[in-house]
């Protein structure tokens, strides 16, 4: 059985990834009640633990002593659900999914024009098939990986939903739902599990990536 997602480390995770983000997206993101992440981050704004911005764009980010506590909350998690050795079996698995990713997401935003690579302006449909079919070519091969997550940390079960969801909406005709910021697209629910993987074993991203190099 997972070890149950607490609903104030999912909130402070949240916004962790993100940087900056609002009541809604937290709860697409977490699955979460509105009126729940509310209270949480009400809670987090009145420790100093976040802070909220109002104006064009509102939402909320953690201060210094909130990253702090994030650090602190997922390192307790693991220690308490005994499972580090398997998540960081699936961390090592998900390094060998990753240029794969990286090289979809590249094909998506350039194409191959009389031996010169340009912007893709999504006219070519068979250079698009092809990518999405890779797309969907990489989700299958991840799917077991977040299955196994889930199983272990409650907190990461919804990576495959959101990820299911936007490989769907990319085939269904939906452009943005590929690499779009700001939304849950492919490539960033795919960026915010490798941050929360990276973050949940207490790595930094900049050192991770200088091994991967050497």
């Amino acid at each position: 059985m997972a070890y149950p997602a607490e609903p104030r480390l999912v909130v402070v995770t949240c916004v962790r990834l993100k940087g900056f983000a609002d009541v809604g997206p937290i709860v697409d993101a977490s699955g979460l009640d509105g009126a729940v992440v509310e209270d949480i981050l009400a809670d987090l704004g009145a420790k100093e633990f976040a802070r909220r911005r109002d104006g064009r764009v509102s939402g909320w980010t953690l201060t210094p002593a909130g990253r702090a506590l994030h650090a602190e909350l997922v390192a307790g998690e693991l220690a308490a659900a005994g499972c580090e050795p398997d998540v960081e079996s699936s961390y090592r698995e998900f390094l060998g999914l990753n240029p794969r990713l990286l090289s979809t997401a590249s094909a998506w935003q350039l194409r191959q024009e009389n031996g010169q690579a340009v912007v893709n302006d999504h006219t070519d449909a068979e250079h698009d098939t092809r990518v999405i079919g890779d797309l969907r070519a990489l989700h299958t091969s991840v799917a077991p990986l977040l299955d196994r997550l889930g199983s272990l940390l409650e907190r990461f079960d919804r990576y495959g939903s959101r990820l299911s969801t936007a490989v769907d909406r990319v085939e269904a005709g939906e452009q943005d739902w590929f690499t779009k910021p700001l939304i849950d697209s492919y490539h960033t629910v795919w960026f915010e599990l490798h941050e929360d993987l990276l973050s949940t074993l207490g790595k930094e991203r900049a050192s991770e990536e200088s091994k991967e190099l050497a």
